[in-house]
């Protein structure tokens, strides 16, 4: 889709001349002639840029320049005036402008201008994006075999532009495979735009992807661009694909065909360039056969398949991520440097991490803020890990103990790890061991276990 750009002036041989020079320019322009037309166009088209004269009939350039940075403050705004002054330039920067230029207009200079202020918007996205994986310490850390593997498939893959399927389970990184995907395409100066399928409510998936127009619904108050308009000459990161309706998988895939979509309650039909990453921690495979997946999608997307391992098979990783982990919370909370004993990573990889890099991201990130002091030992480690690497270590010394103390072993490993792993919720442990919660409780009773091991 073409930048738009909206031109808001009262004279009509200007609009002309801009609209003809833009259009030139591959431009998609809009024109308006006073600034409550203006205003309504920014709610009608979203523009990207907004060319805007300060002498108006009505309300004057500069309240419209101030009312657009109120309700839109993203868009770069360029003043032009035939009868500047410095007053009324420096007026129009504090308000929000990008730049004021002078009329006449110069043809190349505004072109410049507009070429700048777009890239300065472009470039205002991606430091927020930059900024955000920064905060959240997202880096592809890890040498084990399974991670050396997966970087030199997303350096393979990345410079083409087929749809790419990410698989794996819960907490392994998906988001993140898909962020280095794009860094390394020839689409990384372009938006990277998410969308979570299975975290928007049904009625409202084909208003998120596809945007809607005023009215289209209630509660549609303005006009409203989707995540396919904004990820325009970008990619599109599709998470949790599995979990979209039936009826809006058809319209994906009529977008992946042609690179066009409709406005929900619109008839207007929109062009794009967008690359498609998609990812799930579901067997689509086994989806189709249910009849809860289109085949035709499936195929679709899945041009090149991405497998995520998950953590308890690169547990040669766990370390150095357990220490980067550290690091980023320390930092995050202004910690003295914490260190892990030997013991500690050696307890954390003889865990499953059913839960995965995330999971172990949150028991780190707990035991940072938990520990006094700057070392973490074994006893500052959640039941559930304490448990693993006690059984790891004593497996051969109860190898021989008598049937009765083994099976009571094992019933307080599991009882504990079942606790841990659900918050330490009595209730929703027991329903997931298949038992009732007095029965628990009195197994818990039997086997010693407090609910103050937490």
């Amino acid at each position: 889709m073409n930048r738009r750009i909206l031109v808001v002036d009262d004279e009509e041989a200007i609009r002309q001349s801009l609209l003809g020079i833009l259009k030139d320019e591959k431009y998609d322009v809009s024109l308006a002639a006073s600034g409550e037309e203006g205003l309504e166009k920014v709610e009608e088209d979203d523009p990207d840029l907004i060319l805007l004269d300060v002498w108006l009939p009505g309300i004057d350039g500069l309240e419209t320049l101030q009312r657009i940075k109120e309700k839109w403050p993203a868009i770069p705004v360029v003043i032009m005036s035939g009868h500047g002054n410095i007053e009324t330039a420096v007026k129009a920067t504090k308000l929000g402008a990008y730049d004021f230029v002078e009329k006449p207009i110069n043809l190349d200079k505004i072109l410049i201008e507009i070429e700048n202020a777009l890239g300065l918007s472009r470039l205002q996205q991606e430091n927020a994006l930059l900024r955000d994986t920064q905060k959240r310490g997202r880096e592809m850390i890890g040498e084990s075999p399974a991670m050396k593997e997966l970087k030199e498939q997303i350096r393979i893959i990345a410079p083409t532009r087929a749809s790419i399927l990410i698989t794996g389970e819960n907490g392994t990184g998906k988001e993140l495979v898909a962020q280095y995907i794009h860094a390394l395409s020839d689409r990384a100066e372009g938006p990277f735009v998410e969308v979570n399928c299975a975290a928007i409510p049904e009625t409202l998936i084909e208003s998120e992807l596809f945007g809607h127009e005023k009215g289209a619904f209630t509660g549609a108050a303005q006009r409203r661009r989707g995540k396919f308009d904004l990820a325009d000459k970008g990619t599109l990161f599709l998470d949790e694909i599995g979990d979209m309706s039936f009826g809006t998988q058809a319209k994906i895939l009529r977008v992946l065909q042609e690179m066009r979509y409709e406005r929900v309650g619109g008839a207007r039909t929109y062009e794009v360039d967008v690359r498609v990453i998609a990812a799930t921690n579901k067997d689509l495979e086994n989806e189709i056969k249910e009849g809860r997946f289109r085949e035709d999608l499936y195929y679709r997307l899945n041009v090149i398949p991405v497998q995520l391992p998950p953590l308890r098979e690169r547990t040669e990783d766990i370390g150095r991520l357990a220490d980067h982990f550290l690091s980023r919370a320390g930092a995050e909370y202004g910690f003295e440097p914490q260190k892990l004993s030997d013991e500690v990573v050696k307890a954390l990889c003889e865990h499953e991490w059913p839960g995965n890099v995330r999971e172990l991201k949150n028991i780190i990130e707990r035991v940072a803020i938990l520990t006094r002091g700057t070392k973490i030992t074994v006893d500052h480690l959640p039941p559930a890990i304490r448990s693993s690497a006690s059984a790891a270590q004593n497996w051969f010394s109860y190898k021989e103990a008598n049937l009765k103390d083994a099976r009571r072993e094992f019933e307080r490993r599991y009882i504990l790890e079942q606790l841990e792993r659900n918050g330490w919720n009595v209730t929703q442990t027991a329903d997931k061991a298949g038992m009732d919660r007095s029965g628990l409780y009195k197994k818990m009773k039997e086997l010693g276990i407090e609910i103050g091991e937490e």
